[in-house]
């Protein structure tokens, strides 16, 4: 029988221990156990960020960042339903960026909604402040200033966005918005990556692992303003 190598101590900073590893059996078999795992949960994350949970009517929201096949879908929906107002969101565009002459991404939204065939009389751009983080929270914050500025309460909102975005623009808006309004969600399919297999491009592997992060923050870690 062989003996633990001996391993003097150095002012007590250092302990021997012996600890189970795997034999190549053992490895085999979590392999086995761990890689179906993986596949089940890879496809399973992209349908839980991007969740659809729609309550038409009220009003429909729109994150102004959204790209122009976001915009005609939400359209799309606007004239399926019955809502009192297409609200567009969205924080100052950067100076030098293509889109810059718009100053805000809320009022190059109302262009592009404009431009595709809706009336002014409905749609409402509501700018929000330049911020360096949390623009969603903040974008929400300023809806909920400017609802609390119109006759009518509103009781119900609809907020449509892109990709794995909708869990956490949900969480947000109605962390923002509070209780007496409910909050419903549409997601639109990003096109820049398939994602029923969002783990097979860059773009895919960055949005979805992104926006993980970023509802785990939203959902345990921010405490708003």
């Amino acid at each position: 029988m062989t003996d633990s190598p001996s391993i003097k101590p150095s002012h007590r900073l250092w302990r021997w221990r012996q600890i189970p590893l795997p034999t190549w059996r053992g490895w085999l078999l979590i392999l086995l156990v761990a890689v179906p795992l993986l596949v089940v949960g890879c496809r399973q994350l992209h349908p839980f960020l991007a969740v659809t949970d729609s309550k038409p009517g009220g009003l429909l929201i729109v994150e102004g960042w959204a790209p122009d096949e976001a915009y005609k879908a939400a359209i799309q929906e606007y004239q399926t339903h019955e809502y009192t107002a297409f609200c567009i969101t969205g924080g100052p565009i950067d100076a030098g960026a293509p889109l810059a002459e718009y100053h805000t991404y809320a009022e190059r939204g109302m262009a592009i909604a404009l431009a595709l065939g809706l009336q002014s009389n409905v749609v409402r751009a509501v700018p929000a402040p330049r911020v360096r983080a949390d623009r969603t929270y903040v974008s929400a914050v300023s809806l909920k200033r400017w609802l609390d500025l119109q006759p009518t309460p509103a009781t119900r909102i609809n907020v449509l966005t892109e990709g794995p975005h909708a869990r956490r623009s949900r969480l947000l808006f109605q962390q923002a918005l509070g209780n007496s309004i409910e909050v419903g969600v549409i997601s639109v399919p990003a096109l820049d990556y398939d994602p029923a297999r969002w783990w097979r491009t860059s773009a895919g592997v960055r949005n979805v692992i992104g926006e993980l992060l970023g509802y785990f923050y939203a959902k345990f870690l921010f405490s708003g303003a």
